[in-house]
């Protein structure tokens, strides 16, 4: 098997270090204790944060040296994050820490690759802890007490973090699939289309299905980045409106860029582009008091997009599709972009409509490779998942 990496700050956390690693050795691993803190340890370590503090761009006294815990704590999370993505014997990583611990270690996991076990033991972890997750796979396991010596609650919590991520090293996820992998993005209001064109190409592809919430864009596009995705079918761009329009499902302003960094095969469309999605009604920004909304559910309110709205959405967009170096297909349905814009729907407005269409077609500059497709179609009808399945295989040539 290999190492279990076992980091936290040995300075103040030496005593549950130990812990952690004399139990993981009890049950099978080999355990590494990774030393991350700032000050003189209290146990001794087989990686000394002078060690992981030299990663730093610019050198170990930058992270150790400064009497500021800002600095320190960004400084060793700078060097931890390079630190740990060189090692080649990593069979997991289990971390501790209140909030400096928190935000180094989990800083190093974010940057290692999706399926490796991770797990981090923290002060912080029954509140909202996206920004220390991001889109990985952190499991984040809360401490009950405070990370501040052994007690009969953190002993019990200590032991079954370190069960946990022995078994997960021990036994890796079996590596069967052979087929490529394919990014698809869908909503609520666009699973009647995702569902049809991955059904239809599941025999030849590893359909890997990412939830339009802002993570999962997110989460499909690190994984185009770090090579793992063949090609991708975006039907669902929805995450742009929350961008552009202050929601809580928001992409980041690098939607689209790893595929057009990567130049992967692009099939994508306009689903849901007629929605910025916030929470109950009270909390949207009061400059959108008067508009159109649909109560999704008791939690969930749903804005409709103008045209004025739906035009910088197209420029943003249309930009960003000038820039794939890839074979790219943006496919348009004439009928409707969700199962809410539909003639009779809550949010059928062909002029928003419109305005999206027109001012795709007036930003994208075509060529042989990048083509814009109008189809008289709703999204969910049949024959647009049929149009999205064919354009994939033209321009993926399978």
């Amino acid at each position: 098997m290999k190492a279990i990496y076992v980091v936290g700050t040995a300075d103040t956390k030496g005593v549950e270090l130990d812990y952690l690693a004399t139990a993981i050795a009890a049950a099978g691993g080999h355990p590494i204790k990774v030393d991350i803190g700032t000050r003189q340890p209290t146990i001794a370590v087989d990686v000394s944060a002078r060690e992981v503090a030299a990663l730093h761009p610019e050198g170990a006294d930058k992270v150790l040296s400064t009497d500021d815990r800002g600095t320190a704590v960004a400084g060793m999370a700078a060097a931890f994050a390079r630190y740990i993505t060189q090692r080649d014997d990593i069979g997991g990583v289990i971390g501790i820490g209140g909030g400096g611990g928190t935000s180094i270690v989990t800083a190093g996991m974010r940057e290692l690759p999706i399926g490796l076990p991770k797990i981090m033991v923290s002060t912080l972890a029954s509140g909202d802890v996206a920004q220390f997750v991001g889109v990985s796979d952190i499991v984040m396991v809360p401490s009950i007490t405070d990370i501040a010596g052994l007690n009969r609650l953190s002993r019990t919590i200590l032991h079954n973090a370190t069960q946990a991520i022995t078994a997960m090293a021990a036994h890796p996820a079996p590596e069967v699939e052979t087929k490529p992998a394919l990014g698809l993005t869908m909503f609520g209001v666009t699973t009647p289309c995702v569902t049809s064109i991955a059904q239809q190409l599941e025999d030849d592809y590893d359909c890997l299905i990412f939830h339009a919430t802002g993570t999962g864009g997110q989460a499909m596009e690190k994984l185009v980045d770090s090579g793992m995705i063949a090609g991708v079918i975006d039907i669902t761009t929805t995450e742009v409106c929350d961008l552009l329009f202050d929601g809580v499902l928001a992409a980041t302003e690098d939607r689209i860029g790893a595929i057009a960094r990567a130049g992967l095969p692009y099939v994508v469309s306009v689903g849901a582009l007629d929605m910025v999605n916030f929470w109950a009604p009270e909390t949207m920004p009061g400059k959108y008091k008067d508009r159109k909304i649909y109560r999704h559910n008791a939690n969930v309110t749903l804005m409709r997009t103008t045209p004025e709205e739906n035009a910088q959405l197209g420029h943003w967009i249309g930009n960003k599709l000038n820039q794939c170096t890839g074979p790219v297909r943006l496919l348009l349905p004439e009928k409707g972009v969700s199962s809410l814009d539909i003639e009779g729907g809550e949010f059928w407005d062909p002029a928003a409509d419109k305005a999206l269409f027109a001012t795709l077609e007036d930003t994208v500059q075509q060529t042989d490779d990048r083509q814009i497709v109008r189809l008289p179609y709703h999204i969910n009808q049949p024959e647009f998942a049929a149009a999205a399945v064919a354009a994939y295989r033209v321009i993926s040539k399978h």
